[in-house]
């Protein structure tokens, strides 16, 4: 096994691949510890402290910490991938972006210019935002975050967080022309991974303490181990649907005729339905803390604590739904349908067209399902550790929801990769049995 990874090294092109994109993380996250001008780190750090599983926790988390340390990566990717969505749903509804996406490569080059051009425009509106917002902080203790609050202050944050979300965006892009695997997935990746080795940290120093007995941190271990190997299962779980193509004949050329199929995955929509429905749930107890203390404040914050069964249930529904939703949008079965009649293709006892379409929508549904229960299990997993055990948010985070989805869907991605890359140089791939299968990117 241990040759099957130093092959890796011997191949130049992959190589040189690996290590640029290791020299982009270590830039990634020199970015993520230079403070913006004019904040108090301490007083905004107990701030989160409190306020972990909030709207700001969730934004934290994707940033690996940025947020909380206020740098100038603090505002992460997160404006890009919001672009992104944007883009995604108005190809869906609006006919101009519709025409785009049929027009091949150079109507992706577009959309992705368009793209660039949206997360500069959200980056600087969140940017402004989160200086005013900033400004009206106070730590528990009372201490005021901003020091010297005023338009010079919210200027100059404003200028540096969108600078900053630009550069990352510019990183990640970086990475996937020069480097190995998808850019901007792997810079979230490393934002999550960043923040373990502190959770770890703070159980090893519990079980010293007492506070901790061994065994519960065994137990830990294996569940890690269960959920993470459930997860993978579901990633790479799919149906395919057996497809025939017709033979053609071309001037003296016969086409088609071949067998091929139509994977539907079990997780067709990925980690969207999670952060969709974590964007959701903690807007609650976000505007909560912007409450004054009373009785619509206190209902709030009972009932859309993350430890509530309240919670777990409506969180669990709405990420179901969600999945569903998504789904729907990135895989449209009456559009694939009609691709397959124009090429000939067909499912086998299927008729082409309205019931092509009718049968592919019936088995997507079908396929979808467990994968959305699973999806909601998997996100309520921490809330069920929080609840049962003493331990941070941030070690209960990677048993479930989408730090442990990221991460496996990421890391198989990028195997996958190196995967192609080793066997395209007539080397050993890095499983002896069966081939990775790469994910569906966000």
């Amino acid at each position: 096994m241990l040759d099957r990874y130093t092959s890796i090294f011997k191949i130049p092109e992959l190589r040189t691949r690996i290590f640029f994109t290791l020299g982009i993380f270590l830039v990634y996250r020199i970015g993520g510890h230079v403070p913006v001008p004019g904040i108090d780190a301490a007083a905004l750090g107990e701030f989160f402290n409190q306020n972990a599983g909030t709207l700001f926790g969730l934004y934290d988390m994707f940033v690996g910490g940025a947020f909380q340390r206020a740098t100038v990566f603090a505002l992460g990717i997160m404006p890009y991938i919001s672009a992104s969505i944007i883009f995604q749903l108005l190809g869906t509804v609006v006919p101009y972006f519709q025409k785009l996406q049929k027009e091949g490569e150079e109507g992706r080059k577009k959309i992705t210019q368009l793209t660039r051009y949206g997360t500069v425009v959200i980056a600087a509106l969140q940017a402004g935002g989160a200086s005013i917002f900033l400004t009206r902080l106070v730590a528990p203790s009372g201490a005021q975050i901003v020091l010297n609050p005023g338009f010079g202050f919210n200027f100059l944050t404003m200028i540096t967080l969108a600078a900053g979300t630009t550069m990352i965006m510019w990183l990640g892009e970086q990475i996937t022309e020069r480097g190995i695997g998808n850019g901007i997935s792997l810079l979230i990746f490393v934002g999550i991974i960043d923040r373990f080795p502190y959770a770890v940290m703070e159980e090893i120093q519990m079980v010293q303490a007492g506070n901790r007995h061994i065994l519960t941190d065994v137990f830990f271990v294996v569940l890690l181990f269960v959920v993470t190997m459930a997860v993978v299962a579901i990633t790479q779980g799919m149906r395919k649907i057996p497809v025939q193509y017709a033979k053609r004949v071309v001037g003296r050329k016969i086409y088609g005729g071949q067998s091929t199929h139509i994977p539907l995955r079990v997780n067709t929509a990925g980690v969207m339905p999670i952060i969709f429905a974590q964007s959701i749930m903690f807007i609650p107890s976000s505007v909560a803390m912007m409450l004054p203390e009373g009785g619509f404040r206190d209902a709030l914050q009972i009932y859309f604590d993350t430890n509530s069964a309240m919670y777990m249930l409506f969180y669990f529904t709405i990420i179901v739904f969600f999945t569903y939703f998504y789904t729907a949008i990135v895989l449209n079965p009456i559009e694939l349908a009609d691709n397959m009649k124009k090429q000939g293709g067909f499912i086998p006892g299927i008729r082409p067209g309205k019931h092509t379409s009718e049968f592919i929508d019936n088995v997507l549904s079908r396929v979808t399902f467990p994968g959305a229960v699973f999806l909601g299990l998997v996100a309520i997993v921490p809330s069920i550790i929080l609840t049962q055990f003493t331990v941070s948010w941030t070690f209960a985070s990677f048993y479930g929801g989408t730090s442990i989805l990221i991460i496996v869907g990421v890391g198989l991605d990028t195997l996958q990769q190196v995967e192609s890359h080793l066997v395209m140089r007539h080397y050993d791939g890095l499983m002896t049995s069966g081939r990775l299968r790469g994910r569906r990117r966000m």
